[in-house]
Formats: structure tokens, C-alpha cells, sequence
């Protein structure tokens, strides 16, 4: 179980039990201010805990879902746009206008850690408008995946996130040449 020093002194009741407990290997340090209570911890599970806030996006979040093979470099997350800049080379930093941030985020069970994720509606309204940042080979791939299960993805919400995210007009286009 990951634990963060707030949830230690909750636990254990003060910094001087914190350390006998590390000492007497009941806790392990994992990292600055992440400890657990097993000595082995996936790096998914300290990304989570150590940014509860975040979202997993783009990359990761395509991944996660199945929709494509490439393992991703580096763990994608999604802030809100007033967030501070985290300085964790484990990850890529999107900042997201705070109308959007949690449309279509939803837990997931992933290498044993509940996560937040975009859902895979979301995921083809963020696949569509950074298509033209993404390589050609990988952006196919993954619209062939989303081609293949349409029937399996609520439409009505990909409807209704391609009206409330910036530049509409392109994303309808995008959805009618390439997905419908």
C-alpha cells in the first residue's frame, strides 16, 4: 500500500514513529515523500499517488486502453492549466483548460493500481485534434483500433465532447472524413 507522509503520521502518529517504522522495515521510503508498506512498488502506482490530481492522457492513455502496442517513453499526464510545472522526468505535462479537465476521466484497474483516465470518447476527441503532432504510423494505428470497435463507444458523448472542445468545426470534419 502507497502511502504519502501525511497518510504516514496518520498511521503511524508522529516522525518518530515514521522512522522506526522504515528502520524496522514495516515501512519503505519509496521516494520523497512516498513511502509503502512492501518494498516493491510499480512506477505507475507512485506516478498515481504522487499526482492524484492528474489524469492520464494521450500516449499513456492510449496505451492503457489497448489501442495501440507502442509502450510509451514517458508517462502522460493532463493538469489543469493553472497548475505548477512538475519537474518529474518520468513524465510529459499537458496543461488543460479547467472546462474540459475532467470531462470523460474515469478510474481504471491498471498493473494492479487504480488510475485516472480518459475515457476512450475522449481519447478520439484528443486523438483528432493533435493528429497533426502525432506520427502519421501511430495515429493510423490507433484510428484503425477506434474503426474497428465503434460499436463498442458511446457516440452521443463524442458528439457532445466535439461541441464543447475549442475548434468544433475541425473536429466534426475529422469525425466524418475518418472515423464515421
Amino acid at each position: 500500500m502507497l502511502l504519502d507522509y501525511a497518510d504516514c503520521v496518520l498511521q503511524f502518529a508522529n516522525a518518530y514513529q515514521i522512522s522506526q517504522a522504515l528502520h524496522n522495515k514495516r515501512l519503505f521510503r519509496i521516494e520523497r515523500g512516498i513511502y509503502s508498506t512492501t518494498p516493491h512498488v510499480s512506477e505507475l502506482a507512485i506516478i498515481q499517488k504522487k499526482y492524484s490530481k492528474a489524469i492520464f492522457t494521450m500516449e499513456s492513455a492510449f496505451y492503457y486502453h489497448g489501442l495501440t502496442t507502442d509502450i510509451p517513453d514517458l508517462y502522460h499526464i493532463a493538469t489543469p492549466a493553472k497548475s505548477a510545472r512538475l519537474r518529474d522526468t518520468r513524465i510529459r505535462q499537458m496543461f488543460v483548460a479547467d472546462n474540459i479537465f475532467r470531462l470523460g476521466q474515469v478510474e481504471q484497474m491498471q498493473e494492479g493500481t487504480t488510475i485516472h483516465i480518459y475515457n476512450k470518447e475522449r481519447m478520439l476527441i484528443e486523438l483528432l485534434r493533435y493528429k497533426d503532432k502525432l506520427p502519421y504510423d501511430y495515429y493510423k494505428e490507433i484510428l484503425r483500433h477506434y474503426r474497428k470497435n465503434i460499436n463498442q463507444l458511446d457516440i452521443e458523448q463524442i458528439q457532445e465532447y466535439a461541441n464543447i472542445f475549442p475548434k468544433s468545426a475541425l473536429l466534426w470534419k475529422r469525425l466524418n472524413d475518418e472515423v464515421f
